[in-house]
C-alpha cells in the first residue's frame, strides 16, 4: 500500500526524458558552445548540463549493452554471436 507521503514524493520526481530527448539537447548544448558568443559564466552552466546529459547517455547506453548481452547469451553463459539483419 502506498502511503500518502511516497504519492508525494512520487509527483515530485521528474519523468525521466528519453534518451532521444537527452541527446538532442546535447547536440543543441554543443552547437551554442561551439558558436561561442555566450558569456563565459552562461558557457560553464551549458557545459556543465551538457557534461551530466552526457554522462547520462552513456549510462543508457552501457544499460542497453548488457540488456543486449543478457539476451544473446548461449546456455552455457558465453556470448553467442548473432548475425544482425537490417529491416527490409
Amino acid at each position: 500500500m502506498t502511503t500518502q507521503i511516497e504519492k508525494t514524493n512520487m509527483a515530485k520526481e521528474p519523468k525521466p526524458i528519453s534518451f532521444e530527448a537527452t541527446l538532442e539537447e546535447l547536440e543543441g548544448i554543443v552547437g551554442k558552445l561551439e558558436a561561442g558568443d555566450l558569456p563565459l559564466e552562461q558557457s560553464l552552466e551549458l557545459f556543465e548540463r551538457g557534461v551530466h546529459l552526457s554522462r547520462e547517455c552513456q549510462k543508457r547506453l552501457e544499460d542497453a549493452e548488457r540488456k543486449v548481452e543478457i539476451l544473446v547469451k548461449g546456455e552455457n553463459g558465453q556470448l553467442m554471436p548473432l548475425p544482425f539483419e537490417e529491416p527490409e
